[in-house]
């Protein structure tokens, strides 16, 4: 059959749930990597539903189902998702548990693919679930894929080798640093599930995900640094083969289980990251009686704590990259006025600029190009159809990155298209005075992000405003611009340690009517300690370069020390990127950068 509409497939699903003995079944918006962004042939939340952002999950029970997406999306959901369809909850309000715990009874199970979701998050499920009496269990076939007629073909992008000018370290060298690791602490393999670590490990990269240079395959490393790569053989270009040595064994994703089989006869611990582990692995883990040690991906920390040329490359991509978005944002200011652009005509001349650069590859997430109230849908995407004129009177945000062979960008400005009202002024400068805040913060070592997001929401507190997304996250190198364990936010507990990139992006958005954000990259530096210090002390280094818009700035609610921050920014914005930028560009920049 075919299911035209949502509430069609909504309906063939529940019939499925009802063939197969269940109550209920569970929907991640996930794949088999545990990946953020997901394949078409993962996208299973968006053929039921229509929802297609990166955050959702559903629970369909035979007479009602809910739809859960976090801050971020929450306005994108009530656009797409069908009236009536689906209960709709931001998880800051109500979980996915606690909503199954209030609609299933005593002895009611609910199914879910063990594939797709944590071996963390499926213990968490059992928890929460034994609470009522009820229970969850695996299923060999994912019912949705059962009624998804005409469903993409798995992604098969060739890999390429990442040259070791741009990785700062040898393949080997890594692995030998991640299995001395290991060994120490008496663990004799490592199952590595995360494409991103398998990426970094093995010094390859991908064309997977779209915007995400990884290939999709998984690992194991062993004590010995040898590792077996469990990937499709039709990916693998020739170049491959000698780039990773005799050390590396490239084997079909069909020998993974025989291969965790075999493990577990030694009867040694294994590290698996119940985090960003499928709960088929732990399952089979166990059903084969292996010695489990449960921690985190060991190539997590490696990988997020950016060697010297890494920092090398990552500090010339943002050059390059802000020389980009200042041509952009110059065009923008010539010729909004008079050319009838729109959210798609801003974003394709952006893309433009980047495409010039022989490193650049494809943007890092899908760019976000908003007008007016499209601002406030804060991963909002234009499209034919929604696509906004920008007009007088508005709010521009754009939100984009690139993906250099060098590294990785992410960077957001907010633009006023004519004159400003004066709240528009004081919302933004709160923004901005909280990025600054942010960026000229020195905290002791052993800081994690959760000490430093209220330096980025304080002046908007202060007028009992707020935004609903968190202040920063990791960004990788040429990798995932989204990558931990590191982050700015209410819950991170990580220590941030020197390498470390994040992003400094708080926000205000007013439903309806505008959004702003000031987004910039920082990397984590050793800080001058002042006299008399008794510990080692730490800030950041800012890494985006590109103006602010010095006429949504209220310079009246500005201290003598952020002005100075923002002149000296400007300043730097100026000198580094006019050598790299047209005379007509310069001009613009001159009198975009001068001081307030």
């Amino acid at each position: 059959m075919t299911y035209a509409t949502f509430p069609e497939k909504l309906a063939a699903l529940r019939n499925e749930i009802e063939a197969a003995g269940f109550d209920g079944f569970l929907v991640p918006m996930s794949d088999e990597y545990q990946n953020e962004y997901v394949p078409p042939c993962a996208r299973r939340i968006e053929y039921i539903s229509g929802f297609t952002g990166s955050a959702a999950y559903i629970v369909v029970l035979k007479d009602k189902a809910a739809f859960f997406t976090d801050g971020r999306y929450v306005l994108q959901a009530e656009k797409q998702i069908p009236i009536g369809l689906y209960f709709l909850f931001d998880t800051a309000e109500k979980t996915p548990a606690t909503w199954m715990e209030e609609n299933l009874g005593k002895g009611m199970t609910i199914a879910y693919d063990p594939w797709l979701h944590s071996a963390e998050g499926i213990e968490r499920l059992r928890i929460s679930l034994a609470k009522i009496g009820a229970s969850a269990a695996p299923i060999a076939r994912n019912l949705v894929d059962i009624i998804w007629e005409s469903r993409p073909l798995p992604p098969h992008g060739k890999i390429a080798p990442y040259p070791l000018e741009y990785a700062g370290k040898s393949s080997e060298a890594k692995r030998k640093e991640v299995a001395y690791s290991l060994k120490t602490n008496g663990i004799c393999a490592a199952i590595i599930n995360d494409p991103s670590s398998v990426a970094w490990l093995l010094n390859v990269r991908g064309n997977d995900i779209a915007n995400t240079p990884i290939p999709l395959s998984r690992a194991i490393l062993k004590e010995d640094a040898s590792a077996i790569w469990f990937v499709d053989a039709y990916k693998i270009d020739p170049s491959i083969t000698p780039h990773i040595g005799n050390d590396v064994t490239i084997s079909s994703p069909d020998n993974f289980p025989a291969a965790l089989e075999y493990l577990a006869k030694e009867k040694r611990p294994i590290r698996i990251d119940p985090a960003a582990s499928p709960g088929w692995i732990m399952d089979y883990l166990q059903a084969t009686r292996a010695v489990i040690d449960a921690g985190r991906d060991p190539c997590y920390l490696p990988r997020a704590i950016k060697n010297a040329p890494e920092l090398n490359g990552i500090k010339a991509a943002h050059i390059r990259d802000g020389a980009a978005l200042t041509r952009f944002l110059a065009w923008l200011d010539n010729n909004w006025r008079t050319q009838n652009l729109t959210e798609l005509d801003a974003e394709e001349k952006l893309e433009s600029f980047r495409k010039q650069d022989p490193l650049y590859r494809e943007p890092s997430f899908d760019t976000i190009s908003s007008a007016g109230e499209h601002g406030a849908i804060v991963h909002y995407r234009a499209t034919k159809e929604s696509n906004a004129k920008l007009e007088d009177g508005q709010i521009y945000l754009v939100d984009s990155g690139g993906q250099y062979l060098d590294g990785t960008t992410d960077v957001t400005r907010t633009v006023a298209l004519g004159v400003p009202t004066q709240e528009m002024k004081d919302r933004f400068t709160r923004v901005l005075k909280g990025h600054v805040a942010l960026a000229k913060a020195r905290f002791p070592e052993g800081t994690s992000g959760s000490g430093l997001d209220v330096l980025a929401r304080q002046h908007l507190w202060d007028a009992g405003l707020d935004y609903n997304h968190g202040t920063g996250h990791g960004v990788g190198c040429y990798l995932s611009v989204h990558e931990g364990p590191q982050s700015i936010s209410k819950s991170n507990r990580e220590p941030l340690r020197p390498g470390m990139v994040l992003s400094n992006e708080p926000g205000y958005y007013k439903s309806g009517h505008y959004g702003m954000r000031m987004e910039n990259l920082q990397v984590v530096v050793e800080a001058i300690s002042p006299q008399g210090s008794e510990q080692r002390m730490l800030g950041f280094e800012t890494l985006t370069l590109a103006p602010i818009d010095r006429n949504l700035i209220d310079v009246k609610m500005l201290t003598s020390d952020e002005i100075a921050w923002i002149n000296a920014y400007h300043k730097r914005v100026f000198t580094t990127l006019e050598s790299t930028l047209d005379p007509k560009t310069v001009e613009w920049l001159k009198n975009a950068a001068a001081p307030i």
